[in-house]
């Protein structure tokens, strides 16, 4: 599907979708708890849809509505052969989940998950009792023998997803747990992990993200629990609403552990009013400056944030591109690749991303099959000379069904 944007004023003003990132983990915790869960205000992308599914086949009831989603789980499974889409998340939180059925399980997926590297979860796994093993580093992976508990150690480095499905899973072993991390990345996102885990019932313990100790044989009970609205969703809004208009945004927690929170630091620094209140955030236009901004443990942002850098007066400078390799595509090249081709300047030198502020020309560019690639190649077609046509723009299903929709008509012409 291809999407073309024309240069235009924007004035947005609607209640962003809930966040998929806390949707997943809910999902694996209310599969594992004791009692019915309900999730109020869930999220329904493609990935949420994945791990929904999942929980059925793993012996659960059940049942959705447009504003709630109730699961009851049971003890047999119904399927051995899960898939979870494209979800990157929901294979490395839900491999550990896996680890503690006792009965043969294979997890798949589709599209840009086959080209993810998936074997740093072999050894630790193993260390801890279970048996998995990847299709060459890739998927499926295929799952037997019990997760009991133990000790390991992980790289922290690439993602934090895996750590999420260990301190998800461990609870419920047998054993005592130790996990030993190194160079943890995305600490926000293992915060959102450990509050939600304590929500159902859990208690992990940790000494400053590097050593996790996990009590084994704990249970968690079934919950009400209501999704919060995601930021990374609404950061494209925002940024445009700096760039192009105002955009005025309903059900963002300004509290949140949401990594992508971040967004409105980047907006300040940049020069774009903001008004924040309980229940809305607004940013609209300003003359904006550049700006300096780490994007180590968010990096989600980096294509929304290189479309606000495009539009500043001079050269910002983005930190963080070796968190970029492996996810929906290579991000890095992929937005000095589709940026150009719109008449930006952009230079990758060791860590950095190097934005040189300009005009946007118009053209043809492609989302490498990338929901947040055609996200920020939308937002920077705002204030194109041309209009932008962009390929493969259904990739928005993947976290957020309705962007076209939400992006269309806050368009003034």
């Amino acid at each position: 599907m291809n999407k073309l944007v024309e240069p235009s004023e924007y004035r947005a003003e609607f209640t962003i979708p809930s966040s998929k990132s806390y949707m997943q983990r809910a999902v694996a915790l209310a599969i594992l708890a004791n009692g019915k869960t309900v999730l109020h205000n869930p999220d329904f992308s493609n990935d949420s849809l994945a791990i929904i599914e999942i929980a059925r086949k793993l012996g659960c009831s059940v049942l959705n509505s447009t504003d709630r989603v109730e699961i009851k789980p049971f003890k047999t499974i119904k399927a051995n052969n899960l898939s979870v889409g494209e979800a990157g998340l929901g294979l490395r939180l839900f491999t550990p989940v896996c680890c503690l059925f006792n009965t043969d399980i294979t997890i798949g997926g589709y599209g840009t998950l086959l080209n993810r590297p998936m074997s740093m979860m072999e050894k630790p796994l193993a260390d801890l009792g279970a048996k998995v093993k990847t299709t060459n580093g890739y998927i499926p992976i295929s799952i037997s023998g019990k997760m009991t508990g133990g000790e390991t150690e992980i790289d922290g480095s690439e993602s934090s997803q895996f750590l999420t499905g260990l301190l998800t899973a461990l609870p419920l072993a047998e054993k005592d747990s130790i996990i030993k991390v190194k160079n943890l990345k995305s600490i926000p996102y293992v915060e959102m992990t450990l509050d939600i885990i304590r929500r159902f019932g859990g208690e992990i313990t940790n000494q400053d993200y590097k050593v996790f100790a996990i009590k084994g044989g704990q249970k968690y009970h079934g919950i009400d629990y209501t999704v919060e609205g995601d930021w990374s969703s609404a950061a494209g809004h925002l940024v445009a609403g700096a760039i192009a208009g105002s955009a005025t945004i309903f059900g963002l927690n300004p509290a949140s552990l949401q990594a992508d929170k971040a967004i409105i630091n980047v907006l300040m620094n940049c020069g774009a009013h903001i008004e924040i209140d309980s229940d809305k955030i607004t940013v609209s236009k300003k003359d904006l400056i550049p700006f300096r901004f780490d994007a180590t443990d968010c990096p989600d942002l980096f294509p929304v944030v290189a479309s606000l850098a495009s539009q500043c007066n001079g050269v910002s400078i983005i930190k963080g591109i070796s968190r970029l390799a492996h996810k929906e595509s290579n991000r890095a090249l992929s937005i000095k690749e589709e940026f150009e081709k719109l008449g930006i300047i952009i230079d990758l030198s060791g860590d950095n991303m190097i934005i040189h502020g300009g005009i946007i020309s118009g053209g043809h560019v492609n989302s490498h099959k990338d929901h947040r690639m055609a996200m920020a190649m939308a937002i920077a077609g705002l204030t194109a000379k041309d209009p932008v046509q962009i390929d493969d723009a259904e990739a928005v299903s993947k976290s957020y069904p309705k962007f076209w929709d939400h992006f269309y008509m806050s368009i003034k012409k």
